[in-house]
């Protein structure tokens, strides 16, 4: 569902890794190895300034090309992010609905804190979302 093309370039002695649907998303291995590790963490970087910024994300992949996918964990932060943004709960309003406080949900959608999944299924359950692992 979060799975985004990437393209990977020789740029002298390095790969130069970018995102065509999210220029933000720059990065750069020594071999094509290493840029797709570097890959995964620059994607993540950038879908947070997304979400820090409140902006819708970026379209993901069409099948057939080639992609890079942020970790489950963020990819369910960030389905929990755009089911706020669909249905305009504020995070004040999602504390509310979850009896949490402010930092609680700060950090249930903070794409670079280890949340525990049961919060992320919690809050994603008080906009009506049921997730599941297919």
């Amino acid at each position: 569902m979060y799975a985004y093309p990437v393209n990977f370039e020789q740029d002298g002695d390095t790969v130069l890794v970018t995102f065509p649907n999210i220029p933000e998303a720059i990065t750069f291995g020594e071999d094509e190895g290493e840029a797709l590790l570097q890959a995964q963490d620059a994607l993540e970087t950038a879908l947070e300034l997304y979400v820090d910024a409140g902006r819708p994300l970026p379209v993901a992949a069409v099948k057939g090309e080639r992609f890079i996918a942020p970790t489950l964990l963020v990819q369910a932060k960030l389905r929990l992010y755009e089911a706020m943004l669909t249905q305009g709960v504020r995070k004040s309003e999602l504390a509310r609905r979850l009896g949490w406080h402010m930092p609680q949900v700060d950090r249930v959608l903070d794409l670079e804190h280890v949340s525990k999944m049961p919060q992320v299924e919690q809050a994603a359950s008080a906009l009506g979302i049921h997730m599941e692992l297919a």
